[in-house]
């Protein structure tokens, strides 16, 4: 303990004397960095032993006017392969490379990872909920890169605009700060403090340093252009926007956008999703990333959120395609202690949604409390939809996280109403270096709705689970293995009614190759229980005892070759495991040079009783049959260009084995009811150019081709080359954005 405070004193007090110009360029001048602070205890978190690092790492931490500037030096001598891969922005690829984390406030609600490649590629993320990370956001930041023969060089210079953050207490500003360097060639990763994202605090245990404070502004506006002409349908288009940012300090930043384009460069991968519960996807779209990680409030089941932006310009409520925006504004800011957020969109026509939400949240050291607010208005369906949640979490010690919230939900609309209530709460105890535990606990009443603007896989449910952790590093040296991560957890599930939904025991094991590669194993076993979700509010299917047993290889970059394998087998709703499903993936991928390559994946799915409701309590069991294709070409032409190519084709071929009508005792009684066979043809290809003018500011050239078409032809042979001649969606567009600072 008293180490660790003369370490923070002594920054301080060097970054206090020290506010000299520093030139990002790579070269770590000691003229530059003399008043710093030098660390130099780096320790293992990958696998997680706290012991020295292999090899020496150095940082160096000072706190300027123009930013908080920070340079690490690695090194990594011959002996040790050192990865010449060439990545585009945020490109999640395993090759060496550092990553300088900060929680501008301190307070462990809201990180930004800052991470550099040895080849000088870069990736930015936003880090919530201790350990969530988004690649969506895009900051802009300075960054260089030197190699030489016993290792590489960093600096980056990040500006206090770049993050709303409270106002500084007198001279100094108190953050978050985390420093790592990753050996691609062994997966060793070594770090500053100590702790790993797979624990239960990792944001939160971020050091807390003590800084000169200094402020910055920014005014920004990112005009931008698309030329756009349809094949498919004809015609051509131009289309004009802006988005705006004003920054006058770190505890007010505003953000508009006009006419805002949303995404046509960016394609969603391929979903053929029958299932009751919507597919979830990220949203890439530059204004919703921006000062996005206050809206964050997770109600701690998967993906769910009171705030899912993608909601914002989705289908229109009149079925007439996606809905066009006329503009949103985002305002973020702090007053004392107190953190806000307001957002608000309108969508065109008289059809168009109006969507607002109020974030606040207060750090009161040990615990910290928030609000969210949001409304949503329909004009076309003459429904007010409003939201109201509260959040608190309590951190007594460094052992010890309680989470909680409750949410509430009041839908007006004629001969809809509704009120609703939900509560989530997670408890997670690190008891020691190997052994910790989590309990989590969920109740989502009948009532609550939360789509209209955020998401939820589902309503009326009461969840309770218990996990333990084990963690394993004292593994042999001539183990093909450097760590194991094992969960060992059971789980319920019921609804409002008392019906069982869900009895679940799982393994699981993550384990961290000595090649640097990931495996994951898992193995679920369910009791008896009813589908409740299955007919859409009609009668509950009853499910037999079953299980399903998941497996995910990644094994990076050895020589021109990288690959990725997963699979599973299951059973189904019907026989349990006397019928089994199973499910394979492969993706190799071929480097023929280090900034060009090729990758091939393909897929095969077969249930043999999957279950497709018709209608009211109808279903269809089909021998299912699914066969994908995800393949394309990277070419990242230095760190400022890039040429995509990326091919994704679905086919489903489903021949009806048997109409069945769900009874109310949950029964599945074969009836003649008239079903048709199941056919599906989804196709996605689109060619991407990108160069960077400037920091964040780019030109496209883009091609897009694409359709989904579902017919009764259960031949998966036709319906995969059908899927090669859909032109649902054929496009060419040219898109310029161009940053303006002032």
């Amino acid at each position: 303990m008293r180490r660790r405070l003369a370490l923070l004193a002594l920054l301080s007090c060097a970054c206090a004397a020290h506010a000299a110009e520093v030139t990002i360029d790579g070269r770590i001048d000691p003229a530059e960095w003399a008043g710093a602070e030098h660390i130099t205890d780096f320790r293992q978190t990958q696998p997680l032993t706290g012991k020295p690092g292999n090899q020496p790492t150095e940082a160096w931490v000072l706190s300027t006017p123009k930013g908080l500037a920070v340079a690490v030096r690695v090194t990594q001598p011959a002996g040790i392969p050192r990865s010449m891969q060439q990545t585009r922005r945020d490109e999640d690829a395993r090759v060496d490379r550092i990553n300088v984390m900060v929680d501008f406030n301190g307070d462990g609600r809201v990180g930004y990872d800052f991470e550099v490649k040895s080849q000088g590629g870069i990736a930015d993320e936003i880090i919530t909920n201790e350990s969530d990370f988004s690649y969506d956001w895009d900051g802009n930041w300075e960054h260089a890169v030197t190699q030489d023969a016993d290792g590489y060089s960093v600096e980056v210079l990040i500006p206090w605009y770049i993050a709303p953050m409270h106002k500084a207490t007198g001279d100094t500003r108190r953050i978050g700060l985390y420093i790592d360097r990753i050996i691609a060639a062994t997966g060793e990763r070594v770090a500053w403090p100590a702790v790993s994202f797979d624990q239960g605090r990792f944001l939160s245990s971020f050091q807390r340093v003590e800084l000169p404070a200094y402020s910055q502004s920014l005014f920004a506006v990112t005009p931008y252009v698309v030329a756009r002409t349809d094949r498919a349908h004809g015609g051509t288009s131009f289309e004009q926007g802006a988005d705006i940012q004003w920054k006058p300090n770190g505890q007010t930043q505003l953000t508009a956008t006009i006419n805002p384009d949303f995404g046509q460069v960016e394609s969603d991968d391929l979903v053929v999703n029958f299932s009751p519960t919507e597919t979830f996807f990220t949203d890439k779209r530059p204004f919703f990333t921006e000062n996005q990680g206050i809206f964050d409030f997770s109600l701690l089941d998967d993906y769910s959120q009171l705030v899912y932006t993608r909601r914002v310009g989705g289908l229109s409520d009149d079925g007439h395609g996606p809905a066009d925006i006329s503009a949103a504004v985002k305002l973020n800011g702090s007053v004392g202690g107190t953190s806000y957020g307001i957002l608000t969109a309108q969508e065109k026509g008289d059809a168009g949604r109006s969507f607002g939400a109020l974030r606040l949240l207060h750090d009161f050291g040990t615990q910290t409390f928030g609000m969210l607010a949001t409304r949503v208005n329909h004009p076309y369906l003459d429904r007010d939809a409003n939201v109201l949640g509260f959040d608190h979490r309590w951190q007594p010690n460094k052992s010890f996280t309680l989470t909680s919230n409750i949410v509430g939900s009041k839908i007006d609309q004629p001969g809809e109403n509704s009120k609703g209530l939900g509560a989530t709460s997670i408890a997670y105890w690190e008891m020691n270096d190997t052994w910790s535990q989590q309990w989590l606990g969920m109740y989502f009443g009948k009532h609550l709705e939360i789509d209209d603007f955020g998401y939820l896989p589902r309503n009326d449910m009461t969840y309770l689970h218990w996990e333990v952790r084990q963690r394993i590093t004292d593994l042999p040296a001539d183990s093909a293995y450097a760590s194991h991560l094992w969960h060992y957890r059971i789980s319920q599930a019921d609804d409002s009614d008392g019906r069982r939904i869900s009895r679940r025991f799982r393994f699981q094991r993550d384990s961290q190759r000595r090649d640097g590669g990931m495996e994951q194993l898992r193995l679920d076993l369910f009791t008896s229980a009813y589908d409740d979700l299955l007919t859409r509010g009609g009668n509950a299917l009853r499910t037999p005892r079953t299980g399903r047993l998941y497996f995910d290889r990644e094994q990076p970059r050895s020589g021109r070759w990288a690959w990725e394998a997963e699979g599973y087998v299951m059973g189904n709703q019907l026989s349990g495991l006397h019928r089994l499903s199973y499910y394979l993936k492969f993706t190799p991928t071929y480097f023929i040079t280090d900034g060009f390559s090729v990758f091939t994946g393909a897929s095969y799915e077969w249930d043999p009783d999957w279950l497709i409701w018709q209608h009211d309590n109808l279903v269809g069991s089909y021998d299912g049959r699914t066969f994908g294709i995800d393949s394309g070409v990277n070419w990242n032409i230095g760190n400022r260009q890039e040429l995509r190519v990326k091919l994704q084709t679905l086919a489903v071929g489903a021949k009806l084995r048997q109409a069945y009508r769900i009874a109310p005792n949950g029964r599945a009684i074969p009836v003649d009811d008239p079903v048709d066979g199941l056919g599906v043809a989804n196709l996605g290809f689109q060619i991407r150019y990108r160069y960077e003018i400037a920091p964040l500011s780019n030109l496209y050239i883009v091609y897009n081709r694409g359709g989904y078409e579902q017919d009764t032809d259960d031949a998966l042979g036709n319906q995969f080359q059908r899927g090669f001649g859909l032109k649902d969606v054929e496009e060419g567009l040219v898109k310029v954005a161009y940053r303006l600072e002032f």
